[in-house]
């Protein structure tokens, strides 16, 4: 049997993928690493203690927040805030950037957005959530607050991005900009240890991942590839299979592995998209790139979007490279509603 390698151990050893950083990645994903940890141990017990269900107040998004959104927030800001290396974070569930004002915290060289728990609501029935973060470079002078300038830079500018995946087992991924690499989480010795080393996306695939419960809503270009997903049989008479967690981590894992698209479109009710472009769609967009596929808002690259406001929403599509081609090619052909 090879030797098992951790997390910190790879970090090290590819120190040389962070060209900005002497160290300071190893320190800024160990906190992500801490969290996680924490995080991962309250999912597992969710149905034995008080931490399933609504909090009772909503977040910026109008959204309900669930105890385990403001718990999984809690736990990230504060071990992100305990390091040196990070002087603000944008989080979901918080209306406007957090500052941390730490004499070691200002003279930090960067942020971090993040998801702290996607998927939230699938914990009260057993189904696989996730964490998603972004790092930055700061643009802001070191030594004095964070801006929302820091934050609000189009995702070609990430210097590191990953999930991490509570499921049968528990996954972190990220990249650096070198690959996309994956660690699984082992209880018994309490370390992430890579079992996933430079994945890459089969640049085609079978399987999309969509709300169909909102197929009336959807744009006239999307409702043509679902048919075409129903309707089309490869070469190997097998066709296309809908496989829709709910979860974007859970469903962009599953197609990352084994091929696939994930579509979250606009809607008549979310004219501009429902997942937010800094913290969900730039991370998820950086990682698939690094892994050879595309992600799209169906006709710009997502990362060349130069974002405008902290939770800005836009239209969603990811995967498979020659999948997120075959969407656009039907919303240019089909631009108009039905």
């Amino acid at each position: 049997m090879s030797d098992i390698k951790t997390l910190g151990e790879f970090i090290v050893d590819n120190q040389h993928d962070f060209p900005h950083a002497s160290g300071e990645l190893s320190s800024l994903l160990g906190s992500i690493k801490l969290a996680a940890k924490i995080v991962n141990r309250e999912i597992n017990k969710a149905g034995l203690v008080d931490i399933t269900g609504a909090a009772g107040v909503e977040n910026i998004q109008g959204e309900v927040q669930q105890k385990l959104d403001v718990y999984a927030n809690n736990k990230f800001k504060a071990a992100l805030a305990a390091r040196d290396q990070v002087c603000g974070v944008a989080s979901e569930e918080e209306d406007d950037l957090v500052a941390f004002t730490n004499e070691n915290n200002l003279n930090a060289k960067y942020v971090v957005l993040m998801d702290p728990l996607d998927g939230s609501s699938n914990i009260d029935v057993n189904v696989s959530v996730g964490t998603i973060f972004s790092i930055y470079r700061r643009v802001s002078p070191v030594g004095t607050p964070a801006t929302k300038a820091d934050f609000l830079q189009p995702g070609n500018r990430q210097v590191a991005a990953g999930y991490i995946i509570y499921g049968s087992s528990t996954m972190l991924v990220y990249s650096t900009g070198n690959g996309v690499h994956g660690f699984t989480y082992d209880p018994s010795l309490g370390v992430f240890c890579l079992s996933h080393e430079s994945l890459q996306i089969p640049t085609d695939g079978k399987i999309y991942s969509i709300n169909e419960g909102n197929y009336i809503r959807f744009p006239n270009g999307v409702k043509k590839y679902i048919k075409y997903c129903q309707e089309n049989v490869p070469e190997d008479n097998r066709p296309y299979t809908s496989r829709y967690i709910g979860s974007l981590v859970s469903d962009f894992h599953r197609n990352l592995l084994k091929g696939g698209i994930y579509l979250y479109p606009s809607t008549a009710s979310h004219p501009q998209g429902k997942l937010r472009l800094l913290y969900e769609c730039n991370p998820m967009a950086f990682l698939i790139e690094q892994a050879g596929g595309k992600a799209s808002d169906g006709r710009r690259r997502i990362l060349d979007i130069e974002p405008t406001e902290l939770h800005q929403r836009v239209p969603f599509f990811v995967g498979s490279s020659e999948m997120v081609d075959k969407v656009e090619a039907f919303l240019e052909q089909y631009p108009d509603r039905v």
